[in-house]
């Protein structure tokens, strides 16, 4: 099978009418859907250009430009993420909070390729399920913002935000929206996506080799011999059963992995929106599994207009936004197509407990299946007394147990985890084996927007979250 986008789709990236089904509270209806119909709804979090002419140049050179993912693989995804809604397999979505374009280098994509095999490798040996790979990688260049604007020494200008938009560097000329940077994007998403491929396609992620994705983690960790005999005990079983089979299995030799990103900037959303030969209807083609964010839900917003009509399998973030789950399920899930929605949510770990039981209920009541992913960062963001922005290693483990609990208490499933890692050694988020403090933040804090778990506690948390599943009555 295809890894990644070996074969893209290279369908019209015409814009003309489409009928999609979508249900009201009471029957179904159809209304016309393209991927420009966003435009006619209010859209927040959008950044806000000088020059139209040339955001509408640069969206049209997207639109024009060969896709970074394929239909097939999406369709795949689609299936395996219906799997995890039932119990069978289980969804690791991680990757950086806002990538950089300073940050596509082959150091660090391979280093956000090897925590995440890691991650999974532990997560595979405890849960005893197939884990789904997807990377927050290959477009997460756009961030939201509370707010528009920054004021910083009396001088304000627009928000960083993102990479996609605007660069961090406190000057007009930098925070100025720029569309030429789609196109950079978009360069740069296809430039990490082809490195995976490679490295995935030459046998790096062979589960036979596992010290080729070695971080360091194991010379220095204090669970180090417990990831040690996790490695061992995978390697025992390949041996047995190759033995048995008498050959190498070759399937082994490499892995799925597919590519998300939050759909938040719906003129790159749009621009690699496309019909491809075969199949009906309309594929986001950035990537295979955008998300909606918690602060563009809104029924009658754009994103969820956008989203409404598009064929990929698709994320929303549930936590401290209010939202309707019924209608929100009406318009994103009316057909209740297995694998179509993930429902992340994010509430904190001081609020999980009386949260999500009604978000578990509010599903429940409408007889749809959905796939529920906990993601344990957003909601454990805390600022130090010196103002640095970080996360308890403490709380985010505590939020997913908590979840673990309640949706199994619910006769529900936690189907997968949605966190923020890196494959460096930053020092971002506290606590983990080695007890990281506040005072150690600064001796390598690199986020630009929020911290993230550095590679042997994302190892750590895959430990000991296995672990817990693997501790629930069968």
């Amino acid at each position: 099978m295809a890894k990644l986008a070996d074969a893209p789709d290279l369908g019209s990236g015409g814009v003309t009418p489409v009928e999609v089904r979508v249900l009201s509270p009471a029957l179904f209806i159809m209304t016309s859907w393209n991927p420009t119909s966003w435009q006619s709804k209010p859209a927040s979090q959008q950044p806000t250009y000088g020059d139209a002419k040339m955001l509408d140049s640069a969206v049209a050179a997207l639109s024009q430009l060969p896709p970074l993912v394929s239909s097939w693989e999406i369709e795949t995804l689609k299936k395996q993420l219906a799997d995890a809604a039932c119990g069978k397999r289980f969804l690791l979505q991680a990757g950086d909070c806002a990538e950089r374009f300073a940050d596509c280098t082959p150091e660090r994509i391979t280093g956000q390729l090897k925590v995440l095999l890691q991650m999974s490798l532990v997560l595979v040996h405890s849960t005893k399920r197939r884990v789904i790979r997807v990377g927050r990688l290959a477009g997460q260049y756009a961030k939201p913002r509370s707010s528009n604007d920054e004021t910083i020494d009396g001088v304000t200008l627009p928000s960083y935000r993102g990479d996609l938009v605007n660069d961090i560097e406190f000057s007009e000329i930098a925070r100025t929206p720029n569309p030429n940077r789609l196109l950079r994007g978009f360069e740069r998403s296809a430039m990490t996506i082809n490195f995976i491929r490679a490295l995935i396609d030459g046998g790096f992620a062979d589960l036979h080799h596992p010290e080729y994705w070695d971080l360091g983690f194991v010379e220095h960790s204090p669970r180090a011999s417990e990831y040690q005999n996790i490695v061992a005990s995978i390697a025992e079983s390949l041996r047995f059963i190759e033995t048995l089979a008498g050959e190498s299995i070759g399937a082994i030799n490499r892995v799925e992995f597919f590519t998300s990103h939050e759909g938040l900037h719906l003129h790159y959303e749009q621009a690699q929106t496309r019909q491809v030969p075969r199949r009906d209807g309309w594929y986001d083609l950035s990537c295979h599994f955008p998300w909606i964010g918690a602060r563009t839900t809104d029924l009658n917003g754009g994103h969820v207009e956008f989203f409404r009509g598009i064929t990929n399998p698709i994320g929303v973030k549930v936590g401290t936004h209010d939202v309707d789950v019924e209608k929100l399920l009406d318009v994103l899930h009316p057909t209740n197509e297995p694998g179509r929605l993930t429902l992340i949510h994010r509430y904190g770990a001081d609020k999980v407990v009386d949260e999500l039981p009604k978000l578990i209920e509010a599903v429940q009541r409408t007889g749809k299946q959905v796939l529920f992913v906990c993601d344990p960062m957003h909601g454990n963001t805390s600022k130090t007394d010196s103002g640095i922005k970080t996360r308890s290693f403490d709380a985010i483990l505590s939020e997913l147990e908590q979840s673990i609990e309640i949706h199994q208490n619910n006769n529900s499933n936690l189907g997968g985890v949605h966190v923020e890692v890196c494959g460096q050694n930053v020092t971002e988020c506290t606590g983990g084996a080695r007890g990281l403090d506040e005072a150690g933040l600064g001796d390598a804090y690199e986020t630009l927007v929020d911290p993230r778990l550095n590679y042997e506690q994302s190892i750590e948390l895959a430990m000991l979250v296995g672990k817990k599943i693997d501790s629930k009555p069968s």
